[in-house]
């Protein structure tokens, strides 16, 4: 576990100063050299004020979404659960999406926080749920209930759209990006993922004894029903604090936990960290990705971890596959 974590994190950390180097200006060594001695010159100020709080707020969302997707596995006993697999995803951009179109956009932080209190709302419901039920299957089909809902509220912000203008502007931020975020956007996106994270951590024990099944879960005297919550609670604020901060981003929670899944065999309760590190790992490299791609319009990040994680996925689920059948 030390050394899977101390390679994740030093690997991240490699990426993570390519990712600030490199970009569509290019510099020389003297710019950059002058962008180390002097921060507010030209070259530093795209080095630290525009590419660093990028690839940081990157590094987050991605660890948020990895984090979250590997205690949704876990708690649902279902590899193929991820953070929108609770709804909060749909309704965090529902939220944004009413923001935009009522003319909101212009107020900072205001789309921000309606994904957020769409998010919360969500996950009131869901810990409800959780709380009253102790059955994975409950949460799942009423997860997929509340995104199709969800969904369909968002479609209708499309078709009943004030502009053209606010229509491409809904489009563009549900597809997900860390363009233009600086560090007051971390900041703000810091303190809700640092409770979700703890909540997350603290539900460990939970996830672990649930792979010997409810009855055994139950008679651990572990306080389940609490963990359970907690769960719940600390991956609907992860997906919803990200969601508000880069739009709707998929696959980053469901293919982090299956990239470290085999170096911790399976336990639901040490794959927590690691995924949140593959997960960093894989979203800065994804907007790297963005930013390096030869496109007249840069890509949106969504888009990027939709056309590399979808087949990086099927290959693990084949590779999966396989091992069932031997």
């Amino acid at each position: 576990m030390r050394r899977l974590e101390l390679f994740l994190v030093l690997g991240l950390l490699a990426l993570a100063a390519v990712a600030v180097s490199l970009g569509e200006s290019q510099f020389s060594a003297a710019q950059y050299h002058q962008a180390f001695a002097d921060p507010a010159s030209p070259p530093g100020e795209v080095l630290w004020t525009i590419r660093l709080p990028r690839v940081l707020m990157a590094a987050l969302i991605g660890a948020g979404l990895g984090l979250a997707g590997a205690t949704m596995q876990g708690l649902l006993r279902n590899p193929l659960a991820e953070p929108g697999v609770l709804g909060v995803s749909a309704t965090a951009g529902l939220g944004a999406s009413l923001a935009i179109a009522g003319g909101l956009a212009a107020l900072p932080g205001a789309v921000e926080a309606s994904a957020l209190v769409g998010a919360l709302a969500a996950g009131v419901v869901v810990i409800g749920l959780a709380a009253r039920f102790r059955e994975p299957e409950v949460l799942i089909l009423f997860g997929v209930a509340l995104s199709a809902f969800a969904g369909a509220l968002t479609a209708l912000v499309f078709n009943l759209s004030p502009s053209p203008v606010a229509t491409a502007e809904v489009l563009a931020w549900l597809m997900g990006s860390v363009e233009n975020r600086d560090l007051t956007d971390l900041a703000r996106a810091l303190g809700p993922m640092i409770v979700g994270a703890g909540l997350c951590m603290y539900a460990a024990k939970g996830l672990r004894m649930l792979t010997l099944g409810e009855e055994a879960a139950q008679m651990s005297g572990l306080p389940m029903a609490r963990l359970r919550v907690a769960a719940v609670a600390g991956s609907a604020l992860l997906a919803g604090a990200a969601v508000a901060a880069a739009g709707v981003i998929g696959f980053v929670g469901l293919a982090a936990p299956h990239l470290v899944r085999a170096a911790v065999r399976d336990d639901p309760g040490r794959i927590l960290r690691p995924s949140a590190l593959a997960g960093a790992l894989l979203l800065v490299a994804a907007d790297l990705a963005a930013r390096m791609i030869p496109t007249e319009q840069e890509l949106k990040l969504g888009v990027v971890t939709a056309l590399f994680g979808a087949p990086v996925f099927a290959l693990l689920a084949w590779r999966a596959a396989r091992s069932w059948r031997a």
